[in-house]
């Protein structure tokens, strides 16, 4: 079977349906002689007679009415995978850092609006790597923070600001900021921030260093990271830890947990994600995608929000 030509798998199904090779023949725009030759080919490679010749055309055989709806599968299963890889028919590939965090959340706003567009959701592993991969075709596009210090987009590849994510404190309930509904950046100085997921190096820990430079806080990335449920059970416990969170970062603790989101204000820290995408992309959802994301949807009400000096 790693022989078989799926035209001649289609010249087969055609014929058979017709019964005659010469209906074939007009069906598929090609000589009789062609599909003959396709037919004898497949025959040839499968071992058996498909056809027996009659005076009213061509009959199949018990090997050829065995082969048929196999044949037909064939055919059915290239249609898929065309499809799958063709744009606006496939899924639109789309990155997200993490699959609870805001762009994921922002995503799925844009699926509850456009149900009759189907997502692919991946998360890749930094904003290089979603680059690489929007250069190669194998995303559409990308959620990211790129405007990043030393951050130059290639060739081809495009970016808009796309939504704006406040940043809010996340505390156990003895915190000694655990009753505020609001409090200043400047007010964090001296109590301990702890991000254990934070890699050197990432967006993420570019924009959270620069936060920390702006108002003189103290973010700690010591200790293993095992995830989002340790990090919350260590928060439940504690009256000195605290944690920075996205507004639209989904959480879910036990309610013995009571932790507490906290506005931060005067200013609100917005984290800023932007949309990647390659310019040759035809992909139509793109297009609807980046409408969604028109101004001022993710508009914030604060009357003054930060971000590094570096975003643009």
């Amino acid at each position: 079977m790693l022989g078989v030509d799926l035209d001649a798998v289609r010249t087969f199904v055609a014929a058979a349906d017709a019964g005659r090779f010469q209906d074939a023949a007009a069906e598929l725009s090609i000589t009789q002689q062609a599909v003959s030759k396709r037919v004898a080919g497949l025959e040839k490679a499968l071992g058996v007679r498909l056809f027996t010749r009659t005076a009213r055309g061509a009959e199949l055989t018990i090997d050829g009415l065995a082969f048929l709806p196999h044949a037909r599968d064939l055919l059915r299963a290239e249609g898929r995978a065309v499809a799958s890889v063709r744009p606006g028919r496939r899924a639109l590939r789309v990155d997200v850092i993490g699959r609870r965090l805001g762009p994921a959340a922002v995503l799925r706003d844009f699926h509850r609006a456009h149900p009759e567009v189907e997502i692919d959701v991946v998360t890749l592993v930094d904003a290089d790597a979603a680059v690489d991969a929007i250069r190669s075709g194998t995303i559409d596009a990308s959620f990211r923070a790129v405007t990043m210090p030393g951050r130059r987009l290639p060739d081809g590849v495009a970016a808009i600001r796309a939504f704006d994510e406040a940043v809010q404190l996340l505390t156990g309930p003895a915190h000694t900021l655990a009753a505020a509904r609001a409090v200043t950046p400047a007010e964090l100085v001296g109590h301990r921030i702890w991000m254990p997921g934070l890699v050197p190096g990432t967006e993420s820990a570019a924009y959270y260093d620069a936060l920390a430079a702006a108002f003189g806080l103290t973010i700690e990335i010591t200790g293993p990271d095992f995830g989002a449920e340790p990090l919350l059970d260590a928060l439940a416990g504690s009256g000195s830890l605290a944690t920075f969170v996205g507004d639209r970062t989904r959480l879910v603790w036990p309610a013995d947990h009571d932790l507490r989101r906290i506005a931060l204000r005067d200013p609100e820290p917005v984290y800023a994600h932007s949309l990647l995408w390659h310019r040759d992309n035809p992909h139509p959802a793109l297009t609807v995608l980046r409408d969604h994301l028109g101004p001022g949807r993710f508009a914030h009400s604060a009357a003054e929000t930060w971000t590094p000096a570096w975003v643009q």
